[in-house]
């Protein structure tokens, strides 16, 4: 098992994991929240894609996702953009 949005959002991801460990859960959930709207992103659009078209914002050059799956259309890739600068991402 992988968390798509953790491949993008890695600091943020283990700052909300540390929250939680640390039973700090009125921190935690204000980063979920904050967080959310990756997870919007995810849920609208296929796994592969939306990461790799993260990635490729985040200036990694993966490529798009391989047959039969589709990459994003630019619409697409601008709210996963929009997404990454709202987290502090990009």
């Amino acid at each position: 098992w992988m968390a798509g949005p953790a491949c993008l959002i890695p600091a943020q991801s283990v700052a909300l994991y540390n929250l939680c460990t640390a039973k700090k859960w009125e921190d935690a959930v204000a980063l979920q929240r904050k967080l959310w709207r990756i997870n919007q992103v995810f849920a609208k659009y296929n796994l592969a894609a939306c990461i790799k078209a993260g990635l490729e914002l985040e200036g990694f050059p993966v490529g798009d996702p391989v047959p039969p799956q589709t990459s994003l259309n630019q619409q697409a890739r601008e709210e996963i953009r929009q997404a990454l600068i709202s987290v502090g991402a990009l």
